[in-house]
């Protein structure tokens, strides 16, 4: 007798067409469309009661998270650019859909002000934070050397990547207590860079840095800090930053021989947002298809 396993090789694509978008993309032009739980992704009230506010919850891992995050039994505040909109919204419904609270926070980020004001309007929103995950990120593949790097991309990159995450911890700070969480999106790129994505991947190894500090500094208070740092995730990222011809492949030089979904991402973060990660501090998590991050 033969037993068939629901693994990801059977429920997930192993490749993806050749596609391009203009940034930041839209998740419902992508072919295969990203699934992020919104049907796949089964809660077991791992964080009841729990306010959580998500960065760049519009789409890709960020809204597999804050629907995670729903179905496990906790509130969520998601903050994105006001061109995304649309995605923002579909983002609500499935939290909706889950029975629990989504607040809308549309801005832009790279500023220390903005990140202050979304602090502010989180914890009015929610009530309380304890769960933070700083997911907002911004790439730009370049195929030139460093002599012919655009202006002014270094800026989006390192403001929108890991400024934003330092100012916002540094709002909410004094607002966190005994058992809260922070966890920073990092990425394989810390670990593995590639040629095309040098600011990129620089800032990912800025923020496996922070987050190691923040957990030391933050620790004596009770709160836990850390990273996931994800591999090839097929998210509206990739097709809006990378040439169309560069898409086809995507994922396909893992060990696991595809690109993972945003579903696959988001229990990382409801586990180290968990109780269950109470003695779990300043360590890299990686959701990487077999790509090491070490």
């Amino acid at each position: 007798m033969s037993t068939t396993h629901d693994t990801g090789a059977d429920r997930f694509p192993r490749s993806v067409p050749a596609q391009g978008q203009s940034w930041p993309g839209v998740t419902d032009e992508m072919r295969p469309v990203p699934d992020h739980g919104e049907t796949s992704y089964v809660g077991r009230n791992r964080l009841p009661g729990k306010k959580a506010l998500v960065t760049g919850g519009d789409s890709g891992i960020g809204r597999a998270v804050a629907i995670a995050f729903a179905k496990e039994g906790a509130s969520v505040a998601i903050s994105y650019l006001p061109q995304e909109q649309a995605d923002a919204e579909e983002t609500l419904a499935a939290v909706e859909a889950a029975g629990r609270t989504c607040v809308l926070l549309p801005g832009d980020l790279r500023t220390e002000k903005a990140n202050e004001q979304l602090a502010a309007s989180a914890l009015e929103a929610l009530g309380g934070i304890d769960v933070i995950v700083a997911n907002a990120g911004f790439q730009m593949a370049h195929t030139g050397g460093i002599t012919d790097f655009p202006s002014g991309q270094l800026e989006q990159v390192f403001e929108t990547n890991v400024f934003a995450a330092f100012w916002l911890v540094k709002a909410l700070a004094p607002r966190l207590g005994e058992g809260s969480s922070i966890i920073i999106t990092t990425s394989i790129q810390a670990f593995d860079p590639s040629e095309p994505l040098l600011d990129y991947a620089a800032t990912k190894a800025a923020l496996n840095n922070l987050m190691v500090n923040l957990a030391a500094e933050m620790g004596p208070d009770g709160v836990r800090v850390n990273a996931v740092a994800p591999g090839p995730i097929w998210t509206p990222l990739i097709v809006s930053t990378f040439d169309a011809k560069k898409v086809e492949g995507f994922g396909s030089d893992t060990p696991l021989g595809r690109p993972g979904q945003p579903v696959e991402v988001a229990p990382a973060f409801v586990f180290l947002a968990s109780d269950e990660a109470s003695y779990v501090s300043g360590t890299v998590l990686g959701v990487t298809g077999g790509r090491p991050v070490f």
